[in-house]
């Protein structure tokens, strides 16, 4: 029996090995590590492909989100509105900054926050809505950037798992993710649709001012060298992942199209099982899939099986945010968060970054469960 991979990273880098060498090279033969040239092309590249006016290299995802609260002058007192349902990052850099996240239900069928739920959950403290487009599938960001219009809010778009993803916003067209709020925070951790060779991130921005003050604030807040003019931190992204992300970029939308393609396979192999629901992309959707998420009432009993076949599994996410420890205390609505809670129980990601996936065996191994 052999097993499938659930990453196939090496697949991916096997037919541009030698190009993502010479750019490596390239960056250690000009002693150019922090800043410089290589970041600075890849970040003009970034902003031409999201439609943006500026981005700015960041050392991760977690830290992108970090410098924009701090750049937004979000802190203690202040409230953000986020998904309870992603990676613990969205709501950890609100903490940090001394801000409280304030957790809305998600809508079952994508994943993402529910934007009917933001009334309830504003209040005369919420400064920012941060919107989580979870598996690679943009939130409404229709309803979302209308209700922030209204009530004077930040949009700060965690877009760590969908670069490349777009929403068909009225009257403007398909537009990338991270570029219709005020801030978009990427992550380029290897196993995301555009990875990196470790971590790094990006910022992207249309106004020029926030541009800079992020710029400053990721160089520890200091210009010129030495003189510092507020507090920062070095978030600054390595000229070698910089380079390697330039090699990567242009394959981006062909690397997209090959998941969409597997994605289509596994709704038109899994669609019809009884005990399974498969991903809903929603109108107006260009959906990336950096994971490919099912639900099903009997998860245990499902993935031993896949495992007893060889097929790798895994679960995002086992537990809402709202009910590990840091965030119990934290004003919620409702109390229960129920939508949230039970895709908790229910969800299993199936390969999906793999090209050699056997679609026929797994919808087999599903079948008989």
């Amino acid at each position: 029996m052999t097993q499938l991979p659930f990453f196939d990273i090496q697949a991916q880098h096997e037919p541009i090995r030698e190009e993502i060498a010479q750019a490596i090279a390239l960056v250690i033969d000009s002693g150019r590590f922090i800043r410089g040239p290589f970041v600075e092309k890849f970040e003009a590249e970034a902003a031409a492909y999201l439609g943006v006016s500026h981005t700015v290299g960041v050392s991760s995802g977690t830290d992108a989100l970090l410098a924009a609260l701090m750049a937004l002058e979000i802190g203690p007192g202040d409230e953000v509105i986020t998904t309870p349902f992603t990676f613990c990052a969205s709501a950890e850099v609100i903490a940090r900054v001394g801000a409280t996240p304030v957790f809305v239900d998600i809508d079952p069928a994508t994943f993402n926050l529910d934007p009917a739920l933001l009334e309830d959950a504003l209040s005369e403290k919420t400064r920012a809505i941060m919107p989580v487009h979870i598996f690679g599938q943009t939130c409404d960001m229709e309803k979302i950037l209308a209700f922030a219009r209204q009530n004077d809010l930040y949009v700060i778009e965690d877009c760590a798992q969908a670069m490349g993803a777009t929403f068909d916003l009225p009257g403007s067209g398909p537009q990338q993710a991270g570029a219709m709020g005020h801030v978009g925070c990427y992550s380029f951790f290897p196993t995301k649709n555009l990875g990196a060779l470790g971590d790094g991130g990006l910022i992207a921005c249309h106004n020029p001012e926030l541009a800079e003050r992020i710029r400053l604030l990721c160089n520890h807040g200091s210009q010129p060298k030495f003189r510092q003019q507020r507090i920062g931190g070095n978030f600054r992204l390595d000229a070698i992942q910089a380079a390697v992300l330039s090699v990567k970029l242009p394959r981006l939308d062909a690397w997209i199209a090959q998941r969409r393609d597997l994605a289509k396979r596994y709704h038109h192999a899994l669609g019809d099982l009884d005990e399974i629901t498969v991903p809903d992309e929603a109108p107006r959707c260009l959906h990336t899939y950096n994971q490919y998420t099912l639900r099903t009432a009997d998860r245990p009993a499902l993935q031993k099986r896949l495992a007893d076949a060889g097929i790798p599994s895994a679960i995002y996410y086992r537990e809402s945010l709202h009910q590990m420890p840091p965030y119990r205390e934290c004003p919620r609505y409702p109390d229960t968060l129920p939508q949230a809670t039970a895709a908790c129980d229910e969800v299993l990601s199936l390969p999906i970054f793999a090209p050699s996936i056997e679609v026929d065996r797994i919808r087999h191994t599903l079948a008989n469960a």
